[in-house]
């Protein structure tokens, strides 16, 4: 049997796991896998020239060990596009269905308990950990959702930005999917935030805007 074929197996369920789990390491999907870390990295060496997945350096809380950062594995547009088609289209048709049975707020409320669950751990996070930024809340808990998440400080705030969204086709014919998602942020962070980017509508990641608090007026006394 060719090496080729008898690989494809392997390389499927290293792209479902991606697909299904969200951005991982090569030991991370090893251990699932029950491989080798290095038979891992064969798949995702191939996968990463075919432009399936994308890699960046995992990101380090606290003081860094000796050595480089792993590597973090997520699925690039390409790679969403040929794996998820099939997925996308069945949920297209039901929610479709859900629209016309049910009308348009049926979808909503179907965004509103998306988003419930992020926003539970969210406050089981800052509630563990009261000392943590709600900002760094926010984002530890997208990437922890396989959002791919990270912040980028900027001079008038900070960009949340997510490489990976697991309904970006579905969203792209529901928005609603994206607005319920950013008024979440806002209603966490207790600030007005802008979506700027979106996977859904085409860019290679989605950005929000948080803006920095503006200072308080001083107000000059009267002589």
């Amino acid at each position: 049997m060719d090496a080729e074929v008898m690989e494809t197996p392997t390389r499927q369920r290293v792209v479902d796991l991606i697909l299904n789990d969200g951005p991982q390491t090569a030991k991370q999907l090893a251990d699932h896998l029950q491989l080798t870390p290095a038979a891992v990295r064969r798949h995702l060496a191939s996968l990463e020239d075919e432009g399936i997945v994308t890699s960046r350096e995992e990101r380090v809380y606290g003081p860094r060990g000796r050595g480089r950062p792993s590597k973090v594995f997520a699925l690039t547009d390409a790679g969403r596009a040929e794996f998820t088609q099939a997925y996308d289209d069945l949920a297209i048709a039901a929610l479709r269905r859900l629209q016309e049975v049910a009308g348009p707020m049926a979808i909503r409320d179907l965004a509103h308990d998306r988003v419930a669950g992020i926003e539970q751990r969210y406050r089981e996070l800052v509630e563990a950990s009261p000392e943590l930024p709600c900002l760094q809340a926010l984002v530890d808990v997208l990437d922890a959702d396989g959002y791919a998440a990270s912040v980028r400080p900027l001079r008038a705030g900070d960009q949340v930005i997510q490489y990976h969204c697991p309904v970006a086709h579905v969203a792209a014919e529901f928005p609603i999917l994206c607005e319920i998602e950013t008024q979440l942020f806002s209603r966490l962070l207790g600030t007005h935030v802008q979506r700027l980017a979106t996977i859904a509508h085409g860019d290679g990641l989605c950005t929000t805007h948080v803006p920095h608090p503006l200072p308080t007026p001083q107000i000059p006394k009267r002589k």
